[in-house]
């Protein structure tokens, strides 16, 4: 099964994916945890140019183009290889943050955004998507508090805004696939009902 956490800036989606992994590993699951950009030698070097804040000159179509990079060298070294041996991956954003970012924040034509994604994805995707939902502010916010502020965060508050909203459309439009999870909620009662959705989905895929 492929499990994908989304969701706007300072949502909390690694720490949150990092408790799902370590409680699904107790009760027996195969468990690999990858992230977006990254989750390989080449794509974490991406990575490092994607959000260094010297880089204030990327251009949207620049910034998409290297997003699609890491990604096809991931689903290609990690994540298939994966399922295909029956495993579990859980991966810190994937496609549909470009579809958030790029389309809705940027505003750059969705259709021609998919067809990228399709090229470098193969048409892989998640069985399960969870939407960690806060408020853009107090993401921002979050963000800030953590020091881990990066060429993508310092967009405006307008970007971020329609980032989140492109979330949640996408989420209203495909409900068997999206659950949405209010994570401004404490740590513990985020983990919980993450924990409660992905179980249940495990449940139902055996």
């Amino acid at each position: 099964m492929f499990i994908t956490l989304e969701g706007p800036e300072g949502s909390g989606k690694t720490r949150q994916i990092s408790l799902l992994a370590e409680a699904l590993l107790q009760q027996g699951y195969p468990i690999l945890v990858t992230r977006e950009p990254g989750g390989t030698p080449i794509g974490d070097q991406i990575r490092s140019v994607l959000f260094d804040l010297k880089n204030t000159d990327m251009r949207p179509h620049t910034e998409i183009l290297l997003f699609q990079a890491s990604r096809a060298q991931l689903v290609e070294q990690v994540i298939r290889p994966r399922l295909a041996n029956g495993g579990i991956v859980l991966c810190d954003r994937y496609a549909d943050s470009t579809l958030a970012y790029q389309g809705y924040g940027h505003q750059v034509d969705m259709d021609e955004l998919k067809t990228i994604v399709f090229f470098a994805t193969g048409g892989l995707k998640p069985d399960l998507t969870l939407l960690l939902d806060v408020d853009t502010e107090v993401g921002l916010r979050r963000k800030l508090d953590a020091d881990e502020w990066n060429r993508l965060d310092a967009y405006d508050l307008e970007f971020h805004r329609r980032v989140r909203q492109g979330y949640l459309q996408m989420a209203r439009s495909e409900p068997q696939r999206w659950v949405v999870i209010d994570a401004v909620r404490p740590p513990e009662a985020v983990q919980a009902a993450i924990l409660k959705v992905v179980l249940a989905r495990l449940k139902v895929k055996v």
